[in-house]
């Protein structure tokens, strides 16, 4: 009969030539075997055959000259080393019966109680048990490399949510190295405390979470947009823990983001230029007729009415011509500039007005020029005003404006924050809407022209504000 290890390279490691015969003869004895068996009586050759990794099993004598086959154990240690080792000793030895199995041994064997039986069931087990631990250990491997190589964060926690283990992406998304985050409770992370309370109520009732929205705070105070999954794997009470996928949508927020203000900006210029048309054909009839009533009424009273209406009539092809400038695609010659230099003009534009308010400016540049493609006066005026409605929103002597500059090889990215009354969700998505304004004699065209200009610059424009505490705009350019 053909047994499933009965091909098994096997290698026997003993000083003395006739316990290898001895041995050899109770495996050839299996029936049905084929066995391939070599014998080798130096330590140090065995340690060469062993790195080759040409045997299935090795059988080694506990007493090889000055070295031992604990020895051999621990060599086999290091080299990492997979196939299973029996270690053969003359008499039992209770103490390194057990050394030898917490090194790694599969079986410990006395030679003076060899028989073939007890030989067959050692190799059959063996080989068996070999094989059972390469398959975990390939598999331990590749979910490991899954999850230490996975781009999005995977980790695991304890039932309260705090981390046990997390892979290498975490340090890029929350800017935290391993040993820093271990303990940490991802609940501190989560920016929005409804979605903390929704999280802890979950778990607490249901054993998962999928694909829940939030947003998390970095190490360095930036908020990550994530997609968060979670599972509880509960056992019991004190052996639950919890496996989780962090998944990073920020960029494709900003660009969903950017396409909604474009789009929006697309449809309201069409809207725009729709109305223009329909609005000044009447208003050019009007006025025509109006200037040749003026001509043929001589009456210094019906002279007043036409001139009111005139100027109402001139006031709104103005606002026409203002909604259409608002609108329509900004035109720039872009040249190379420093955007220190700009920002430096905008300061000492409204250097008056932080003046008459009292209001604190604080400005971190990088010590090199920053340069970037920009029309420089057209974004003097989209950044300008920016500031005008960061001053603006503060309140006199307690106003504090940060302006800076962060960059990398490929972008310049200006931050403008103020501590003003800030600008509600709900409102912040309206933020670039012509009309669209918070101010009492406000027109609501500043915004959507400057947006038309960053676009124009290619420049990514985002808006975090909080009410009562301020807000933020950041703006991304190319970099030269």
């Amino acid at each position: 009969m053909s047994l499933p290890y009965a091909t098994a390279r096997i290698l026997i490691v003993d000083d003395d030539e006739d316990d290898f015969i001895l041995t050899g003869e109770y495996m050839q004895s299996i029936p049905g075997n084929s066995f391939k068996i070599e014998w080798c009586k130096n330590f140090n050759d065995a340690l060469v055959r062993l790195k080759s990794a040409e045997y299935d099993i090795y059988f080694v004598d506990y007493r090889l000259g000055a070295k031992s086959g604990v020895d051999f154990l621990k060599e086999a240690i290091r080299y990492q080393s997979e196939e299973p080792i029996v270690l053969l000793t003359g008499k039992g030895n209770y103490d390194v019966d057990i050394e030898a199995m917490q090194l790694g041994a599969v079986d410990y064997l006395v030679k003076t109680e060899l028989t073939t039986e007890k030989m067959e069931r050692c190799i059959r087990y063996a080989l068996e048990r070999s094989n059972t631990l390469k398959a975990l250990r390939a598999n331990e491997r590749k979910y490991r490399s899954i999850f230490e190589k996975s781009k999005d964060v995977v980790f695991i926690a304890d039932h309260t949510l705090n981390f046990i283990d997390v892979n290498d992406a975490a340090k890029g998304l929350l800017g935290y190295e391993k040993n820093e985050i271990m303990g940490t409770d991802l609940i501190d992370l989560i920016e929005k405390e409804q979605h903390k309370l929704f999280i802890t109520d979950l778990l607490t009732h249901n054993n998962e979470l999928n694909d829940y929205e939030v947003v998390l705070n970095t190490k360095f105070g930036e908020k990550k947009f994530c997609i968060l999954t979670l599972t509880l794997e509960e056992k019991d009470k004190e052996n639950s823990y919890v496996q989780s996928i962090i998944h990073d949508i920020t960029n494709l927020k900003k660009i969903e983001k950017a396409t909604l203000q474009a789009e929006k900006l697309a449809a309201a210029g069409r809207l725009v230029r729709t109305i223009a048309h329909e609005v000044r054909n009447p208003l050019n009839n009007i006025t025509l007729s109006v200037e040749q009533m003026q001509q043929d009424i001589k009456d210094e009273g019906m002279q007043l009415y036409m001139n009111i209406i005139m100027r109402n009539g001139k006031r709104i092809n103005d606002l026409i011509s203002e909604l259409l400038n608002s609108s329509r695609p900004s035109e720039n010659i872009l040249e190379q500039n420093v955007l220190q230099n700009i920002l430096d003009d905008v300061i000492s534009a409204s250097i008056d007005r932080l003046t008459l308010k009292n209001i604190k400016l604080q400005v971190n540049y990088p010590n090199q020029g920053v340069k970037i493609m920009a029309d420089k006066e057209k974004l003097k005026l989209a950044l300008m005003n920016i500031v005008i409605n960061a001053i603006e929103a503060m309140e006199d002597k307690s106003g504090q404006l940060s302006i800076a500059i962060h960059h990398t090889d490929e972008t310049a990215e200006l931050t403008i924050a103020d501590n003003g009354c800030g600008i509600s969700d709900e409102n912040i998505s309206r933020l670039f809407e012509p009309y669209f304004t918070q101010k009492r004699n406000g027109m609501g065209l500043g915004l959507p022209f400057t947006l038309n200009i960053l676009q124009a610059h290619k420049a990514n424009i985002d808006v975090s504000s909080s009410l009562g505490k301020g807000t933020t705009f950041t703006i991304t350019f190319p970099a030269v």
